[in-house]
């Protein structure tokens, strides 16, 4: 499954990609407070992550790789993912999906191709309902959740701690 938007290809992860999504990620570890994780990840500590996103299945992991060979051709511009909701069977049917772009990639519909991408991929899966968390404030996130058919379901106050201050998480749920 490859989308293509001018300089934009997404495609399956694969474990070649570990190195930049680590990058990425912890662009958002040390300086956001998107994640709740405070300690920046080595791509080792990621691999479980990783291995845990198959090529089929409900738990996937798309990646938006840059096709311009004159802007570097080939790098990461962000991924988008659907994982196990909680580990409990009765929730086998329930993903959690987000999105992660590289810090210059926002505002070019990547998040957009992402979310395609991903959702096209589970189209087939026995899937019920996809859930995201929103830790607050963030309109970009918002937007493009709505835009894919989510509704706020309810938020948790003040329930991550992180950079000295309390932060909100909005909850949004899509049916699959």
């Amino acid at each position: 499954m490859t989308s293509e938007r001018t300089d934009v290809q997404v495609r399956a992860g694969a474990e070649g990609d570990l190195v930049g999504l680590t990058e990425i990620y912890n662009h958002y570890v040390r300086e956001t407070p998107i994640t709740f994780d405070t300690v920046a990840l080595t791509p080792e500590d990621r691999r479980p992550w990783l291995l845990s996103h198959l090529q089929d299945g409900p738990h996937r992991l798309m990646v938006a790789t840059d096709t311009d060979p004159e802007a570097g051709g080939g790098r990461i511009l962000g991924y988008a993912t659907s994982s196990g909701f909680r580990p409990k069977p009765a929730y086998v049917t329930s993903v959690e999906v987000s999105v992660y772009l590289a810090p210059d990639a926002g505002g070019r519909g990547i998040g957009t191709l992402l979310y395609e991408a991903l959702f096209e991929a589970l189209a087939g899966e026995d899937l019920h309902r996809a859930y995201a968390g929103v830790a607050q404030p963030n309109e970009a996130s918002v937007r493009l959740h709505e835009r894919f058919g989510f509704r706020h379901v309810g938020t948790y106050r003040e329930v991550g701690r992180k950079f000295g201050r309390y932060w909100d998480v909005a909850w949004y749920e899509k049916e699959l």
